[in-house]
């Protein structure tokens, strides 16, 4: 870290990763007919797995103690509640709230708010694994991948600890919670692995450790150097993606948040419509991670590389690689050395994307990004999460399609990417 700011900034990723604002009292509560929005899978899809690949866990208030060796146990993250909203914290440092879970218990969703303020008045799904599992059979949800909530294992605030020993033992805390969740739900709960990225040692051994326990991918940044560490580019990188080349374990940008949506909202909003804006800018910063890989470089180098563009939508996928054909002739003339292939091979070659909200994507771009190039998701139980409404929106979206392709983009093509065991 060059400076005190930069350490500030760092150190403050994880309070910061979920708005204050959006823990306010307030909010709309959206009255949910229950029964009629849980009757499981529609008999159109009978014989289909679903997999909903992106979902949230948040992290319980003992999953960090839990699993902690002795000597780091009092020192793991705890929950403290202040001002009423649950907070996390290590020692005496804020790492920010437990994250967005806007189901409540009685199954009514919150609305213009990115969360309830404590883990009581959410839906328990959002922690427990039962609770979960019964979500998902009313959803008829088969499987799910699940992500994060809070910003408990932000590297850059774990870089800022100034305890190392510390720090990989939260990564390997969540991770070992990772894979006792997936034991528990049966071969449901698939949550990728975190890792220690600024210890490419420690890194490179979470890594080999999340295969052996049976994680299915994990979850990097897009632009490590914006907390210090080499860029994507560097050989720093390469032992950790050639692993993943020759395992075929899937790495996964859910959004790209090295963009800061909120600087392009307008000042003066309040927080519901800065929140819509920026709800919508992240469903496509990935477009900026997907135009990185694909003149990097990096994909001819590692040529079974697989990649998840998560929690992005899938429309904007044809006119980016339209765009970036484009610039493969205008602007990429001199460099044309480096990338060895044309961008709508590497997408077809390397990169899949998910759909939740989207109707135009599914139903009239389906076949030009590629039948399978594209997951499910329901972005459980976040905000703009595709709650109530699952089946029925299934059901518009891909009715028109064969019960083959059904089959393919519902299960199929995540049971290949993450290599699930059905």
């Amino acid at each position: 870290m060059s400076d005190d700011n930069d350490t500030t900034e760092l150190a403050s990723q994880a309070r910061k990763y979920w708005s204050a604002e959006g823990y306010t009292a307030g909010g709309t509560i959206r009255e949910v007919d229950y029964a009629s929005q849980s009757n499981g899978l529609h008999p159109s899809l009978q014989g289909i797995k679903i997999v909903d690949c992106d979902t949230h866990v948040t992290e319980a208030p003992d999953l960090f103690t839990s699993q902690a060796p002795a000597g780091l146990k009092d020192k793991m993250p705890k929950v403290r509640r202040v001002n009423g909203v649950d907070r996390w914290f290590v020692g005496d440092r804020d790492f920010g709230t437990l994250g967005g879970n806007v189901i409540r218990k009685d199954n009514n969703k919150l609305l213009g708010r990115l969360a309830f303020q404590t883990i009581d008045e959410g839906h328990a799904g959002a922690h427990d694994t039962k609770a979960r599992l019964q979500a998902m059979d009313d959803m008829g949800v088969h499987a799910q991948i699940c992500y994060q909530n809070s910003g408990v294992t932000q590297p850059g605030s774990l870089m800022s600890l100034g305890d190392n020993e510390l720090a990989v033992g939260i990564i390997k805390a969540y991770n070992d919670a990772a894979a006792a969740r997936q034991q528990e739900s049966g071969q449901r709960l698939f949550t990728l692995g975190h890792l220690p990225i600024w210890d490419k040692n420690a890194m490179e051994a979470e890594a080999r450790r999340c295969q052996d326990i049976g994680l299915k991918g994990f979850v990097i940044p897009d632009t490590p150097e914006r907390m210090g560490l080499p860029s994507l580019l560097d050989d720093y990188w390469t032992p950790f993606l050639e692993m993943c080349d020759a395992e075929g374990l899937p790495l996964n940008f859910h959004l790209n948040l090295s963009v800061d949506p909120n600087s392009m909202a307008w000042k003066g909003f309040a927080f519901e419509q800065t929140l819509s804006v920026v709800a919508t800018m992240f469903s496509i910063c990935n477009a900026a991670t997907l135009g990185n890989w694909i003149v990097s470089g990096r994909l001819d180098r590692h040529p079974k590389l697989k990649i998840g563009l998560i929690e992005s939508g899938m429309g904007w996928v044809p006119f980016a690689l339209e765009a970036l054909e484009h610039q493969f002739d205008e602007m990429l003339a001199s460099k044309k050395s480096i990338a060895k292939r044309r961008p709508w091979e590497y997408f077809q070659d390397h990169f899949w994307v998910t759909y939740w909200f989207e109707k135009v994507g599914p139903k009239l771009l389906l076949e030009t990004i590629g039948v399978n190039k594209v997951l499910f998701e329901t972005d459980f139980p976040h905000p703009t999460s595709l709650y109530p409404g699952v089946q029925e929106h299934i059901v518009d979206t891909l009715g028109g399609y064969s019960y083959d392709v059904k089959k393919r983009v519902l299960e199929r093509n995540a049971a290949e990417l993450y290599k699930l065991p059905f």
